[in-house]
């Protein structure tokens, strides 16, 4: 039988959504969370492959602004809700939609395409390269003291409802989007994630709380958090199960931890998505007892490689032409001349000989900064054609803070 792609009808939700639910494994959400889902899809965005009544593929994609080195929101497309129901692996329908949805994305005029990825192996073979990393931290609080900077005696904590503070938490968090690559401009709804608290997904702990940090009656900070209690014949060993945090300055910052660290009856504080240059690890006296695990997080494509690269800063002054491989997006083939500093850049189509070969994917990964150039060289994935324009080019594309993403989609 033929499949027929189209894009998603409002009425042929529950049925797409249904599918992408089979697909990861048949666990169906809660209320609470398709309602959100529901909310959010941008439906002239998604697609859905049908084999007669039935939805055997899913892909949609939210419109974003993602922050990249220099501080720049640049529209891009989130790519998200993938799926390919078991009955109809290999035949091409995950191609179909990752070629549709990409042709979309240049005829949007996005520059990028962004997601994450249930399994990393999936997309670089359309372009995707792992750019931003994600660090989980299972800290023993019993073990493990904190080593606060002035003026952390002088910010107040309170408990407040989530939703009673949720817009200024959101204001908070818009202001400092742009100071890390790879965070993104909520847009209208979006502040709805944060307060997500389903109760099929608390695997025994508290309810969603959150503290939040005011210097002055300014708001200055908050944690949202929840507390999983637990006992042996020793006592209590419970876990504070922190969601997100996010502070305007150090001190700020670390009174949020310290409070996280003294909760009574807990042992440990877990953090699953934080950024790998967090500052919390310059305020833990024990690095070793905070069990660190790293994996990868989002994955960046260069729908417009001049358009992509203009739209940074670069570190250091860079001038190098790149020779792109790019098979399943072609209009990004051949040789591109990058130009740029602190200031901007440019980057234009040339016939001077390359300096750096490399593929589509190589370039979004090196993009927010926080995969080097180098390394991707050291593992034969870059090759340098003229001498010294590895070392100009990845000391250039670099970025003083990790790029991190906060939240998935």
């Amino acid at each position: 039988m033929t499949t027929d792609l189209r894009v998603l009808a409002k009425a042929d939700w529950d049925t797409w959504y249904g599918a992408l639910e089979v697909a990861f494994g048949g666990v169906a959400e809660s209320a609470e969370e398709r309602d959100l889902w529901r909310a959010l899809t941008e439906h002239d965005r998604s697609l859905g492959v049908w084999d007669g009544d039935a939805c055997v593929g899913t892909a949609g994609a939210f419109s974003f602004r993602l922050a990249v080195p220099g501080g720049a929101l640049v529209e891009s497309a989130g790519v998200t809700m993938v799926g390919v129901a078991a009955t109809h692996r290999r035949r091409g329908i995950l191609t179909s939609m990752m070629r549709r949805q990409l042709d979309d994305v240049r005829a949007l005029g996005e520059p990028l395409a962004v997601l994450t990825a249930s399994e990393p192996v999936i997309y670089g073979r359309f372009g995707y390269g792992a750019a931003t990393r994600q660090m989980k931290v299972d800290i023993d609080t019993t073990r493990v003291s904190l080593s606060a900077p002035p003026g952390t005696d002088d910010v107040r904590l309170r408990y407040v409802r989530p939703a009673d503070v949720h817009e200024d938490c959101e204001a908070l968090y818009a202001r400092r989007v742009t100071a890390r690559p790879g965070m993104t401009a909520r847009q209208p709804g979006w502040e709805r994630l944060g307060l997500l608290d389903p109760q099929s997904e608390r695997n025994g702990a508290s309810p969603l709380q959150c503290v939040v940090a005011e210097r002055a009656g300014e708001l200055v900070g908050y944690v949202r958090f929840a507390v999983k209690p637990d006992w042996d014949y020793q006592g209590p060993k419970g876990s504070v199960q922190v969601h997100d945090i996010e502070a305007l300055d150090p001190a700020a910052y670390a009174a949020l931890w310290r409070f996280l660290f003294d909760i009574d009856l807990t042992s440990s504080v877990v953090a699953r998505n934080r950024p790998t240059d967090d500052a919390l690890l310059q305020l833990v006296s024990d690095i070793r007892r905070c069990d660190i695990t790293v994996r990868d997080s989002l994955h960046v494509r260069l729908v417009e490689v001049g358009a992509a690269l203009e739209a940074r800063t670069y570190q250091a002054p860079l001038d190098v032409v790149f020779e792109v491989e790019d098979t399943f997006c072609p209009w990004n083939e051949g040789r591109w001349r990058l130009t740029g500093d602190t200031k901007g850049a440019s980057c234009e189509r040339t016939d001077d000989a390359a300096d750096l070969a490399l593929s589509v994917r190589e370039l979004g990964a090196a993009y927010l900064g926080g995969v080097s150039l180098t390394s991707l060289a050291g593992a034969g994935r870059v090759r340098e054609l003229r001498r010294g324009a590895l070392t100009e080019a990845s000391v250039a594309f670099g970025s003083d803070t990790e790029p991190w993403l906060p939240h998935g989609f």
